[in-house]
């Protein structure tokens, strides 16, 4: 279980202080698939990245299973199960897809090539196809994105962190990534998942919503409760938005 307790993050601008994340306070239990959306520049990459580690918050605190976690670092967090997926996923000259998915899944698995298969085909990939590839500008937005979701099943972490992953893909990349996330979500066992979204189909998958604005939370609940109210408004969520727009 995810504790976030009065989380603030607080950077300077040219205009003094913004408040990017607003003393916010909230929880993430297990077994659940967690959307966290609303409109741009309302915080929730930021969110993203403050639970990650990759930006450390002002103030507040950030618990994993009870434990204060808000002064770890990334491969702490890492360590303890926490896995970050970016928006656009780096990619590594030289490095083949089967040695990615053996450096994410760890010395202690000894990963093997059939393993391997089995990650990449579960993301939709041919093995035979992408097993020896470079992770390179060869590769599309949409298989990179693919092949960095199956480095996040290799590490079979307590909680995975996607940011904004419709980013930068077109539309079949698109149409193949929410089926991912669907199978996803029937997975989950005593792990989460939270997606940082606003797009329609990655919502209608979500178990909870929670929509955040000018960095509070302003409305959360089931997502079959939540996804009514904030379709069609402007303020809360644009579903219909062209894919790898910024948020």
């Amino acid at each position: 279980m995810l504790e976030i307790k009065d989380l603030s993050y607080i950077v300077d601008s040219e205009d003094g202080k913004k408040t990017i994340i607003d003393n916010i306070s909230l929880t993430i239990d297990d077994g659940k698939f967690t959307v966290i959306t609303g409109p741009n520049g309302g915080g929730k990459s930021t969110l993203a990245k403050l639970i990650a580690g990759i930006v450390k918050p002002t103030s507040g605190s950030i618990l994993l299973d009870g434990e204060d976690i808000t002064d770890m670092s990334i491969t702490d967090r890492a360590m303890r199960g926490i896995s970050y997926a970016f928006q656009q996923p780096v990619k590594f000259k030289g490095l083949q897809v089967f040695d990615l998915l053996k450096i994410a899944a760890g010395k202690e698995r000894n990963l093997k090539v059939n393993d391997a298969c089995t990650y990449l085909s579960e993301v939709g990939l041919c093995a035979r196809d992408y097993i020896n590839r470079e992770v390179n500008s060869s590769l599309s937005g949409g298989e990179l994105k693919r092949i960095e979701i199956a480095t996040v099943l290799a590490r079979g972490t307590k909680m995975s962190v996607f940011d904004e992953p419709e980013a930068g893909i077109d539309l079949w990349s698109f149409q193949n990534l929410t089926r991912i996330f669907e199978n996803m979500r029937k997975d989950i066992k005593d792990g989460s998942i939270i997606v940082i979204s606003h797009q329609e189909r990655i919502l209608k998958v979500a178990d909870e919503i929670i929509v955040l604005a000018d960095g509070k939370i302003v409305n959360q609940g089931e997502g079959a409760n939540i996804l009514p109210q904030i379709m069609g408004t402007n303020s809360a969520v644009r579903p219909c938005s062209k894919l790898g727009e910024e948020a």
